[in-house]
């Protein structure tokens, strides 16, 4: 039976990630398959930081064809519960309220009750995906549904258009002029631009330092938040939206947070990016350029393991040793668990490393989108 209508239930934990994921993913449903899509989000803070829009302080509003509440993720937090549409996602293992669990026990039609996992590049996630989990009390089921690189996954987020949206903005200096002043900069043609988007990082120093001092001009891209706040340190002075800073072949230019959109428009005009967590990676794919992947940070240093399964995977898709080598390097710098980052390697190999994107790239497309998995593999399991 067909699926037309969505619940998702997000959890803000570390600020952008959760909720940049099921910011898109709610959007993609509503306006390219035409569902009903609520998404639930604890704080709108945060999320009022990926889209200006929202009102942190609404209970219920409605943005991009998309209805967004507000809810209390405690345990004992009241919830009143309105009848579940026909699919149910829980974003990263946040828990679902107690009555709404039962309101989707009681519905004469059970929706599809899915667990939407964290992206892992590791082999043992296509054993894992789709696997099914009977609620030990309620007539219910849930289904573990894994992001993925790889075949026997749930793919990667991926609009219809990205494409050729990208393409369009890369063929069109009105486009990219637009964005430059939008950001308040005014970029320098012929420089090796960069964007920076990263958690707060031992290696940022170091690198920041070869970039002074290296023989090519560099224009580096810094949104507000940790990474801006480290180089500001590292520069001695404030890093504010519209401040540029010249340090020797250096030139940074801090930029505001800003929305989705223009944070892929951000990717797509640099010649290399720097990104952390999930949403801002998975973007960087799409975009097609050389990237260095800030995964987020565990005690346990589980990211060490993910990290590099991500790599041995991007490997395989055809790079040229050399460069896949060199990326492995300067991610491992980047992690923490590496030696000093060595950029005039990395830079050496950038062509290479485009190269491999384009393969990689064109590789995940073969997946299908998460969007449209998710609408297939729900549709089979409606009884």
């Amino acid at each position: 039976m067909p699926i037309r209508s969505w619940d998702i239930f997000c959890t803000v934990i570390d600020n952008f990630g959760d909720i940049g994921v099921c910011w898109r993913l709610a959007r993609q449903l509503a306006q390219e398959h035409g569902h009903a899509v609520r998404l639930w989000v604890d704080d709108l803070g945060s999320f009022a930081k990926l889209a200006p829009e929202i009102d942190p302080t609404a209970v219920q509003q409605r943005l991009a064809g998309v209805d967004v509440h507000r809810w209390d993720a405690r345990p004992d937090a009241p919830f009143a519960a309105p009848a579940p549409h026909d699919a149910v996602i829980e974003a990263f293992a946040c828990h679902l309220p107690e009555p709404f669990l039962a309101a989707m026990a009681a519905a004469p039609r059970k929706p599809v009750w899915l667990n939407l996992e964290y992206l892992s590049a590791e082999d043992w996630v296509s054993e894992h995906h789709a696997m099914a989990s009977p609620h030990p009390r309620l007539p219910l089921t849930k289904y573990f549904f894994f992001p993925g690189f790889a075949r026997g996954t749930g793919g990667l987020l991926r609009e219809s258009m990205i494409g050729a949206s990208r393409d369009a903005f890369r063929t069109s200096p009105a486009a990219q002029a637009t964005l430059w002043h939008r950001l308040g900069v005014r970029p320098t043609p012929g420089t090796l631009k960069i964007s920076f988007f990263a958690y707060a990082n031992p290696a940022a120093p170091a690198l920041l330092d070869q970039w002074r001092d290296g023989p090519t001009p560099i224009e580096c891209f810094v949104p507000q938040g940790l990474a801006a706040t480290q180089v500001a340190e590292w520069l001695g002075a404030p890093l504010t939206p519209c401040t540029t800073h010249h340090r020797g072949s250096l030139t940074i230019h801090g930029i505001p947070f800003v929305r989705q959109e223009h944070y892929d428009e951000l990717l797509w005009a640099c010649d290399v990016n720097f990104v952390r967590g999930e949403d801002s990676c998975v973007r960087a794919h799409w975009a097609g350029r050389p990237m260095v992947w800030h995964i987020y940070p565990q005690d346990d240093h589980a990211h060490h393991v993910k990290l590099d399964a991500w790599l041995t995977r991007f490997a395989r898709a055809g790079v040229a040793p050399e460069a896949s080598a060199t990326l492995t390097a300067l991610s491992h710098a980047w992690n923490g668990y590496g030696t000093r980052p060595d950029w005039p390697g990395f830079e050496a190999q950038l062509p290479a490393l485009a190269a491999g994107v384009e393969r990689w790239q064109r590789q995940l497309q073969h997946l299908g989108d998460l969007a449209a998995n998710l609408v297939d593999f729900s549709e089979n399991r409606v009884k």
